[in-house]
C-alpha cells in the first residue's frame, strides 16, 4: 500500500453585508479615529455598539463617544500569531474597557512579553496609518501610563459614511483522504475506478470510505467498477460557476448521478457529447479522459440502449 495522501486545502468565502446606522457610525468613526459606543435606556454604554439592548431587546440608537484609553480586564498571551491576525510577532489578546464604556472590546495588545501584561493595566489605541472603516483601523492597543484621554463628544454623524463591509471567511487545513480514498485516487491516475465491497451487505461503494455506512463494518476488498455506467438522476446547470477555474464551462450543461457498472451507489459527473435537453434517466455513458488528468473530464453516451429502470432504481 502506498503512503496515505495529504494536501493543503483552503475553503474561502467573502461575505458581503450591509451596515445599519449604528454599525455604520461605529466603523466610520474608527476611520476618523473616533470610538463610538451606544447608550442603553438605563444608561449603560456598550462598546462595540449594538443595535438592540442585549438585556431588554429594545432598539438603541443613542451614540456616544468614548475615550481611546482604557483598562485591561483580562488577557491571554498568543505565542504564535497566525496569518491575518493583528500582529505578526507574539502579542496578548486583551479585553479592554475603554474609559466611558461599561463593556470591553477584544483586540491585540503589543507588549514585549507576557510578564509585561497584567489585568488592570492601562492601555491606549494605536491607530493604523491607513484606515478604511474597519475594526483593523485600530492596529492594536499599547501600554499607556499617561492621563485619561477625554473624548470630544462626537455625535456620530460623518460625511461619506461606511455602508457595507466584506468579511472574508477562510479556513486553511491539511486534508488526508485516508486509506480507502487514497487507493481510489491512485487507481484514477491509471484510468481505473475502484470501490470497496462491504463484507456484510455486499454493496460496492464508490468512492470508498473504508466502512459501510449501512452496516457499520470496515471494508477492505477492492473491486474495479465501470468504466461504463447509467445516468440515474441529473440536473441542468444554467448559472456559470464563478471563481472556479476548473469549471469554466459554457452553460447550460448537465451534471448527473452516474451508477457505474458494478457499483452500489452513484457518483457525480458531467455529461457532454449530447444536447443537454436529450440527457435522460437510464442513459448509458462512459468516461472521457483528457491528457494528464487524474479523473474523467466528463461522461458521454456509449450508444447502447437505455438501461431499464429496474436495473438502477436501487441506486437512485
Amino acid at each position: 500500500m502506498s503512503a496515505i495522501l495529504k494536501a493543503p486545502l483552503t475553503v474561502e468565502f467573502p461575505f458581503t453585508r450591509s451596515l445599519g446606522p449604528v454599525q455604520s457610525a461605529f466603523l466610520t468613526g474608527l476611520r476618523e479615529r473616533v470610538v463610538l459606543g451606544v447608550r442603553t435606556g438605563d444608561g449603560r454604554v456598550l462598546v462595540p455598539p449594538v443595535e438592540y439592548d442585549p438585556v431588554t431587546a429594545e432598539e438603541i440608537r443613542d451614540l456616544v463617544e468614548v475615550a481611546s484609553t482604557g483598562t485591561v480586564t483580562t488577557w491571554a498571551w498568543n505565542h504564535d500569531p497566525r496569518r491575518g491576525q493583528p500582529l505578526d510577532t507574539p502579542f496578548a489578546w486583551v479585553l479592554v474597557r475603554l474609559d466611558g464604556a461599561d463593556t470591553a472590546v477584544l483586540h491585540a495588545l503589543d507588549a514585549p512579553g507576557p510578564d509585561a501584561v497584567r489585568t488592570g493595566m492601562r492601555v491606549r489605541v494605536r491607530w493604523a496609518e491607513e484606515r478604511s472603516g474597519a475594526i483593523t483601523d485600530i492596529a492594536c492597543f499599547e501600554p499607556y501610563d499617561g492621563d485619561a484621554v477625554e473624548p470630544a463628544g462626537h455625535n456620530g454623524e460623518f460625511g461619506d459614511p461606511v455602508t457595507g463591509i466584506v468579511a472574508p471567511a477562510r479556513l486553511d487545513y491539511t486534508y488526508s483522504p485516508g486509506r480507502a480514498q487514497t487507493g481510489y485516487i491512485h487507481a484514477l491516475g491509471g484510468r481505473r475506478t475502484v470501490g470497496e465491497r462491504c463484507p456484510s451487505c455486499r454493496k460496492v461503494y464508490v468512492p470508498p470510505r473504508g466502512a459501510c455506512p449501512t452496516c457499520g463494518v470496515a471494508t477492505a476488498e477492492q473491486v474495479e467498477v465501470g468504466p461504463g455506467g447509467t445516468v440515474t438522476t441529473f440536473c441542468i446547470v444554467n448559472i456559470k460557476a464563478a471563481h472556479t477555474a476548473n469549471l469554466d464551462i459554457e452553460v447550460p450543461y448537465v451534471y448527473a448521478h452516474i451508477a457505474l457498472d458494478g457499483a452500489g451507489l452513484a457518483l457525480h459527473g458531467r455529461i457532454a457529447g449530447i444536447p443537454y435537453d436529450q440527457v435522460r434517466m437510464g442513459l448509458r455513458v462512459e468516461p472521457v479522459w483528457t491528457e494528464g488528468a487524474r479523473y474523467p473530464d466528463h461522461y458521454r453516451p456509449t450508444g447502447e440502449p437505455d438501461a431499464d429502470y429496474d436495473m438502477y432504481k436501487e441506486v437512485l
